[in-house]
C-alpha cells in the first residue's frame, strides 16, 4: 500500500552521465549511498539487510548510478559522514534502518540530498520511507498463538529505539487487549534483533514466567536464539511453548523445528526504496511519500 502514488521516472528524466544536472538542480556525481547505521556484525549476520540491499541494487542496476555502501557504527563515524556530505558527494541516499535519535536523516534533509528511509522515525516522518505493516503483522502472530490455546504469550522485542520494533510491540499488546487479556510487562523481553539477545531474553522470560506457553519474537534471528534456550531448558516446541518469528528469512526454514514466521517482503522493500529515490532525484521538489508493504503469516512446525 502506498500513501501516495507516483510514476517511476523515465530514463530521459535521469542524468545520462555523471556531472549532468536537471534544470535548477545540483551537479550530479553519479553515486548513490546505501547507508547502514548498524554494527558490522549485525549488517552481515541478518538476512534482512542482505535482502534489502539486493533489492535496492537490482532496482538501480538499470541506471548509470554507482552504489556506495557506507557503514556508520559510532558517533565519530556519524560526524565524519556529516562533514563528508557537505560536499554533496552523492546524488541521493538509501538509509537501510532508522533509529529514533539518529541525526543522519536530518543531515540529508538539511543539505537537500534526496534520501529514502527503510522504516521511519515517527508518525510524522518528513522523508520518504518504506516499511512493513508492523502492527497488523504482529497482531496476526499473536492471534495465531492464542488460537492454538496459548494462555501466557510473551514477546521478544527488537531495539525499541526503532519505530518498527515499537510498532511490533504495539501489535502484540493490541492482540492481547482484543482478546481481553492483560498485557503483563514481565512477559515483555527486550532484545536488539541479534540471536544472542533473543537467547538472553528467553532465558529471562523463563526465569520470570515459567508458565509461558507462547512467544512472538520480532525477528527470526531472535526467535532462533529463543528456540535454542527452550531446547536446552527441556521445553518442547510447539507442545510446551509455541514460537512465531518475523521476516520469513532463510533462518526460519533452518531452525529445529522450522519456524512459523511473519513474512515481510524485504527484497521488495529495497526495490521500493530505490524507486522512490529515483523519482525524487528526477524531481527534487516532489512531495514525500510513504509506502507500506503488507505482511503474511507463514505456518511451519513451531506454532
Amino acid at each position: 500500500m502506498s500513501r501516495t502514488t507516483g510514476r517511476r521516472p523515465t530514463p530521459e528524466a535521469l542524468p545520462r552521465h555523471p556531472g549532468e544536472a536537471p534544470p535548477g538542480g545540483h551537479r550530479r556525481t553519479g553515486a548513490v549511498a546505501l547507508v547502514a547505521p548498524e554494527p558490522l556484525a549485525r549488517l552481515f549476520a541478518e538476512p534482512y539487510f542482505s535482502a534489502v540491499i539486493e533489492g535496492a541494487v537490482e532496482e538501480l542496476s538499470g541506471t548509470d548510478l554507482q552504489v556506495v555502501l557506507v557503514v556508520v557504527r559510532t558517533e565519530r563515524e556519524r560526524t565524519r559522514l556529516a562533514r563528508y556530505l557537505e560536499g554533496r558527494p552523492v546524488d541521493g541516499a538509501l538509509l537501510l534502518s532508522v533509529h529514533g535519535r539518529d541525526p543522519l536523516p536530518g543531515e540529508f534533509e538539511r543539505l537537500g540530498i534526496p534520501a529514502v528511509l527503510g522504516g521511519r522515525r515517527s508518525d510524522g516522518e518528513t522523508l520518504s520511507c518504506v516499511y512493513a505493516e508492523n502492527i497488523g503483522g504482529a497482531q496476526n502472530a499473536v492471534d495465531l498463538l492464542l488460537s492454538r490455546g496459548c494462555h501466557t504469550v510473551a514477546t521478544i522485542t527488537g531495539d525499541l529505539d526503532q519505530q518498527g520494533a515499537q510498532a511490533r510491540l504495539e501489535g502484540y499488546r493490541r492482540a492481547l487487549e482484543e482478546a481481553a487479556l492483560a498485557g503483563e510487562e514481565d512477559l515483555v523481553g527486550e532484545g536488539d534483533f541479534s540471536e544472542e539477545s533473543g537467547a538472553a531474553a528467553m532465558t529471562a522470560l523463563l526465569r520470570r514466567r515459567p508458565d509461558v506457553d507462547g512467544v512472538f519474537a520480532a525477528s527470526d534471528v531472535m526467535a532462533a536464539g529463543a528456540l535454542r534456550v527452550l531446547r536446552e531448558a527441556g521445553r518442547a516446541v510447539p507442545d510446551d511453548v509455541a514460537v512465531v518469528g518475523w521476516d520469513d528469512s532463510d533462518v526460519a526454514r533452518g531452525t529445529d523445528p522450522p519456524l512459523t514466521s511473519i513474512r515481510q517482503p524485504t527484497e521488495e522493500l529495497g526495490r521500493a526504496m530505490a524507486r522512490l529515490l529515483l523519482d525524487e532525484m528526477a524531481d527534487p521538489g516532489r512531495a514525500r511519500r510513504e509506502v507500506v508493504l503488507g505482511t503474511e503469516l507463514v505456518r511451519r512446525a513451531s506454532a
